[in-house]
């Protein structure tokens, strides 16, 4: 695996971090940018002027990871010319997050399950259901191939999110790269790092990603009480106090976060599932346990796939509200951890998608750093 990193700015353009290929000999191109950056309608043409042969695919951001940086406004940009591994590429379209499940299934439908290994999905972030997007890709594909990916961001706008897959990015696309070799190891990690806090809730009223009621109360009331001054800033301050539901019967908990909320019926819509029956109870940010949050994440991948060729971030935009000035922590403690080698590209999202630490089901998660590491034997 050859890689070539660049990064643009308005300020200096486009900068070359790393190169160690021709990039007509490169395969996939992985483009994470600001809504702003990618709505230019040029930037597509520029791109496949300097890739001709490379599969491109963008998705807007709430944040750009590149090395240890973490930049707003800008693109990272990283290119793969693979050795031993073929790819293959699709992409549908979505209006409705009612329509994920089928969406998820017909995408899925679109990869050849031999010697499929990984799938990574990047998805519009707002008009998706991500648990039924991924419940849509499991239904299809083989048990054992891994998926993980994330759904575009917006900054903390929460206006419209971007994807193109050799296009210019537009609203409303599902796309997914397929990884076929025997030759690829892919590993991945999933780890949070929040406190509970307040009373367990058990969700009486629930449609989906929609939730009405937590013991029998309208859930705005519920949530509003317990954020109290910070309730004025919905849905934005949110993020900094998502949900945690049990999955089903065991320890495991994945974690949600407000996406939007409705006053006339005092609802809540969230990235993903929230399942009748469930117990759920609010979150609040601990800044330490966050960064150790990513640094389990890369030990987990790592233990897998030591000192990956390449690592692929996803961390959620909660996280990088909270974090704030300490965001590059969660970063650097990542590179401490794979050493100086592994090219490190990612950004932040409104949903990651990944099999969990603990269990290997692929799960919608929030709040989260998730890590794709790969390396070509």
């Amino acid at each position: 695996m050859k890689i070539e990193q660049r990064k643009f700015t308005r300020s200096k353009g486009w900068e070359i971090i790393k190169s160690n290929v021709n990039p007509g000999d490169c395969d996939l191109v992985l483009a994470f940018g600001s809504t702003k950056c990618l709505e230019n309608e040029e930037l597509y043409q520029t791109l496949r002027n300097i890739y001709p042969n490379a599969n491109i695919l963008m998705n807007s951001t709430s944040g750009e990871i590149i090395d240890t940086q973490v930049n707003d406004d800008s693109i990272s940009l990283t290119a793969i010319s693979f050795q031993k591994t073929k790819i293959k590429t699709a992409i549908v379209e979505i209006d409705d997050p009612k329509d994920s499940f089928k969406q998820g299934y017909h995408l899925a439908s679109m990869f050849e399950p031999d010697g499929l290994c990984n799938i990574l999905v990047i998805s519009d972030g707002q008009k998706v259901n991500g648990s039924e997007l991924v419940a849509g890709l499991q239904e299809f594909l083989p048990r054992d191939t891994i998926i993980t990916g994330g759904l575009a961001g917006d900054g903390a706008r929460f206006q419209k999110t971007l994807v193109g897959l050799n296009e210019s990015p537009r609203e409303g696309r599902i796309a997914a790269v397929g990884f076929y070799s025997d030759s690829l190891s892919i590993s991945y990690g999933s780890v949070g790092g929040w406190d509970s806090f307040g009373q367990e809730k058990l969700i009486t009223r629930s449609n989906a990603n929609v939730l009405y009621e937590l013991d029998g109360k309208p859930a705005l009331d519920v949530y509003k009480m317990y954020l109290g001054d910070y309730a004025a800033d919905l849905p934005g301050s949110g993020l900094l106090f998502p949900l945690s539901i049990q999955v089903g019967n065991s320890d495991d908990f994945l974690v949600r976060t407000i996406l939007s909320v409705n006053e006339e019926d005092k609802s809540l819509v969230f990235a993903g599932n929230m399942p009748e029956r469930s117990y759920a109870r609010l979150m609040k940010a601990n800044f330490d346990r966050l960064i150790d949050g990513a640094s389990s994440a890369a030990k987990h991948s790592n233990g897998h796939v030591e000192k990956p060729d390449l690592a692929i971030l996803i961390s959620c935009v909660g996280r990088k509200l909270v974090l704030d000035q300490r965001i590059r922590e969660e970063v650097e403690v990542i590179r401490g951890i794979y050493g100086d080698d592994t090219v490190i590209a990612g950004f932040y999202s409104y949903g990651e998608i990944a099999p969990g630490s603990n269990f290997k089901k692929c799960e919608l998660h929030n709040q989260t750093m998730t890590i794709t590491a790969m390396r070509e034997n």
